[in-house]
């Protein structure tokens, strides 16, 4: 039988290269001015102190960064290294040239649809998950587009067995897409504004089902499929161990889609599925240092090359950073520890290494290796690269080591108490400023670290120029002759399943639906696991109004709405949250962080001036406090207009409003509002300022109408409960 000649499509590789170092200065810039904000509060204050800029605050940063970073960045990343490795290993040009080209361009007009609402305010909240529904529905036909034409790649290749890292590539496109689905369901009730069809609990358990399996399946199946074609490659030595690859592969897919509950541990989720996220979590350690095992292991024998190799010093550090970080996550799901670690800036260091080191150093020499194969030349200057390696190495452990000490410093100083049974630092504010130092070198970790990415970018454009373009790479291969389905004599079982690929992407669905079904279908099932509280109700117009605001702006960045069942948080905020308390709640809104306090049970504790102040100017009222100015809320309009949509999209939820709620609804804000602006000109120094300013028009006082409901149901419970 003759060879077949074909060409590899090169270009849709080195679009893709192209698009990951363009957003990922962008991502990482975001990132560093975020991070610089943490340090000096007033840095986009272009406009002056009483004009701040909505799109630049924090709460609309913080996700545009963190979806610049994962999506565009590492998305554009893990596609690049697909589209490369998997025409070699299956010795086929990409299905279809088109679906490439759709692929390239419709993800990139996501990246940028994202880029445009997310700043604006265009928000669901949930965390990685915060596009709306038009632009959710483009990621979901991009994805399909993405899944097409791999799997047509992999039904017309000339290798009959699949490789390992087309094993990891099948795992991510299908679940991602389960994943993604399911945590998207929402219901729209105007153009740009839905309501997720979970509740409370239940959407809080399937987003960090989501946002969990996210890192999982994203961030790192993936790019464990380029460890598995990459390191070998580049080292020129064969994989450590195909047996521990398949155990690796099949093992971590199983068990990683039961770990969501962890993120929370002492929550009002129930306690059996915290306890199975618990489980699942500390097993979790066994198959990931399984596969950082191989990674390192496939090094064997080639370690005099990582001396001077700067790609493999990258592959190093990176399956490094996998261990540490696969490592510390095992570790913050026990319970004990995880009540030191949760809502601290501890968090935030482990996310970011996994984020800097795995997936950063694993794509920037990727990129490398890419540049010098795309081009047919040699790396500009490698002495460049070693630079920008240890420029980066040194940001990661600035980046990191600060925060994991600005998360004990945080924890412990949340928990100490007096000899007389009260806090130490009562003031929630007195454990913010402790840290800014550490944010203050997290900022020069981040500089150092984007210092290092411009040097690649600046690097692989001189290789680039210097190189020759090769767009269709010419390659011949043997056509695979017609075999039994059957097992063949000798033939392991799964050697067996390999050329098997459709079951072989069966099995892997059942694999990753499993511990997803066995956690989420009880949960939205078995109403015991919400006891009904009688005296939570629907918030009013107004309030629902504020909600919205307070999600537009992402408050949620930081503020949680969870208190948990510990001393030291009912001895700061109040009684600890209730499952039945958000019963109401669509999205959930509990936080994954604190920089400022809880605010489950703020409602009622200060008066509605306080509120407007520390929307105004928060230093006036919260001296040192590191909380942007929302001044634009006290000056713009309250646009109640969608509110009967809004309503009605809610009772289709299952929330209660009567018809006559809904009919009335805009004059229940009226009445609503004017009884807070009569509140707020009780202070004099208000009237002086606002005089006769109709305030009662503005978003502030919605927001104010939200905050000082938080929280409050349960005291009528309490209060019924006396009586």
């Amino acid at each position: 039988m003759e060879k077949e000649q074909f060409y590899y499509d090169n270009k849709i590789v080195k679009m893709f290269l192209w698009a990951t170092i363009l957003w990922g200065i962008v991502g990482m810039l975001v990132g560093l001015t975020v991070a610089l904000l943490f340090v000096y509060p007033g840095l986009l204050e272009f406009a002056g102190a009483d004009n701040a800029i909505s799109w630049l605050s924090f709460g609309r940063l913080r996700p545009l960064h963190t979806n610049a970073v994962i999506f565009a960045f590492v998305g554009n990343g893990i596609f690049l290294g697909v589209y490369y490795s998997t025409q070699r290993l299956l010795k086929a040009r990409m299905f279809n040239d088109v679906l490439s080209r759709i692929h390239f361009w419709g993800w990139q007009a996501i990246i940028v649809a994202a880029a445009i609402t997310l700043p604006l305010g265009f928000t669901s909240t949930k965390e990685y998950a915060e596009l709306e529904w038009p632009i959710d529905i483009a990621v979901v036909l991009i994805w399909v587009i993405f899944g097409i034409n791999l799997i047509g790649t992999i039904l017309k290749r000339r290798q009959r067995h699949i490789y390992v890292a087309i094993w990891f590539y099948i795992a991510t496109v299908v679940t991602i897409a389960v994943l993604y689905i399911f945590n998207n369901l929402e219901l729209p009730v105007t153009a740009f504004k839905s309501y997720s069809v979970y509740a409370g609990v239940q959407d809080a358990m399937v987003q960090w089902w989501y946002g969990h399996n996210a890192v999982a399946f994203f961030l790192t199946t993936p790019i464990l499929g380029l460890m598995y074609y990459f390191v070998p490659k580049v080292a020129n030595r064969p994989v450590y161990s195909y047996r521990l690859s398949i155990i690796h592969f099949w093992t971590l897919i199983f068990l990683y889609i039961w770990a969501g509950p962890h993120h929370l541990l002492y929550t009002a989720l129930p306690e059996w599925a915290q306890n199975l996220g618990t489980v699942f979590s500390v097993m979790l350690i066994f198959p990931s240092w399984g596969g950082m095992i191989n990674g390192l292991l496939t090094l064997r024998g080639a370690w005099d090359k990582v001396r001077e190799d700067p790609v493999l010093k990258f592959f190093v550090v990176a399956i490094t950073g996998y261990g540490m970080a696969t490592f510390e996550g095992p570790m913050l799901s026990f319970k004990n520890v995880n009540a030191i670690g949760h809502y601290t800036d501890w968090i935030v260091g482990h996310v970011h290494i996994g984020a800097l080191a795995w997936n950063g150093f694993m794509i920037a020499g990727i990129v490398y290796w890419l540049a010098t194969k795309l081009w047919k030349t040699e790396l500009y200057s490698t002495k460049l690269a070693n630079i920008h390696f240890w420029i980066g190495t040194l940001g990661i452990l600035f980046y990191a080591i600060p925060l994991y000490v600005a998360g004990f410093t945080q924890a412990f100083m949340w928990k100490q108490f007096n000899p007389d049974g009260t806090l130490v630092y009562g003031n929630f504010l007195e454990t913010v400023t402790q840290v800014i130092p550490m944010y203050a070198m997290r900022a020069i970790g981040g500089t150092l670290y984007l210092t290092g990415f411009i040097l690649l970018a600046y690097n692989v454009i001189k290789t680039a120029k210097a190189g020759s373009t090769v767009e269709d790479e010419l390659a011949e291969a043997m056509p695979l002759k017609k075999i039994s389905g059957q097992r063949i004599a000798g033939e392991g079982w799964h050697t067996w399943l390999e050329r098997r690929t459709v079951l072989f992407t069966i099995l892997t669905t059942v694999a990753i639906l499993i511990g997803g079904l066995v956690e989420i279908v009880p949960l939205i099932l078995v109403k015991s696991n919400i006891p009904t509280i009688s005296s939570v109700k629907p918030y009013t117009p107004l309030e629902l109004e504020g909600r919205d605001i307070y999600m537009r702006e992402g408050c949620n960045n930081c503020h949680s709405q969870m208190i948990r069942p510990f001393r030291s948080e009912v001895e700061r905020y109040g009684e600890y949250s209730k499952a039945g308390e958000f019963v109401y709640d669509h999205p959930f809104l509990w936080g994954s962080r604190r920089t400022g306090p809880d605010v489950h049970r703020i409602g009622g504790k200060y008066n509605d001036n306080w509120h407007f102040n520390h929307m105004l100017d928060p230093r006036s009222t919260s001296p040192g406090s590191i909380m942007p100015r929302y001044s634009w809320i006290i000056k713009d309009n309250l646009n109640a207009s969608d509110i009967e949509a809004k309503m009605r999209g809610l009772v289709k939820l299952g929330v209660p409003y009567s018809e006559e709620e809904i009919k009335n609804a805009k004059q229940s804000i009226l009445a609503q509002a004017k009884k807070i602006e009569n509140n707020l000109r009780q202070d004099p120094e208000f009237v002086k300022n606002y005089g006769n300013s109709n305030i009662q028009n503005k978003e502030i006082v919605a927001l104010i109408a939200y905050l000082q409901r938080l929280g409050t149901d349960i005291k009528a419970s309490n209060k019924t409960a006396l009586k």
